[in-house]
């Protein structure tokens, strides 16, 4: 039972590959309560129309998300994720670590912060 084609797989091909799996298998295939029957020729008809159509929604959104995310970026809002730490608390950190009073886990729970967050501050301050 799969509700919506387009769960199943992410292009028509995949789709009719994974029916065609699923068919030999002997096992049929019920796409939003409608039992679908690979050895019918409307039944196979409908199945590669329904996967046309949920290919092409797929296409749609990644077009959208795509332009959405270029529009954000030209305006200066897409900036990704901010830093656990500012400049100030990094340049902290790294003179923490200089002086080897600290271990790298001890800074890591000081700052609250992950261990691999530490290593990254100190290998953007090496020369």
């Amino acid at each position: 039972m799969v509700t919506k084609l387009d769960r199943l797989a992410r292009s028509l091909r995949d789709a009719t590959d994974i029916s065609d799996e699923l068919t030999k298998k002997g096992v049929a295939l019920n796409l939003g309560g409608a039992v679908y029957d690979p050895t019918d020729p409307v039944g196979r008809l409908l199945f590669n129309v329904l996967g046309m159509v949920a290919e092409f929604e797929a296409d749609l959104i990644r077009a959208r998300t795509r332009e959405g995310m270029a529009i954000a970026k030209a305006a200066g809002k897409l900036r990704g994720r901010k830093p656990k730490l500012t400049p100030s608390q990094e340049k902290h950190l790294v003179q923490l670590h200089r002086t080897g009073a600290h271990t790298t886990s001890e800074i890591a729970e000081l700052f609250g912060v992950a261990r691999s967050t530490v290593y990254r501050a100190i290998q953007r301050a090496a020369p």
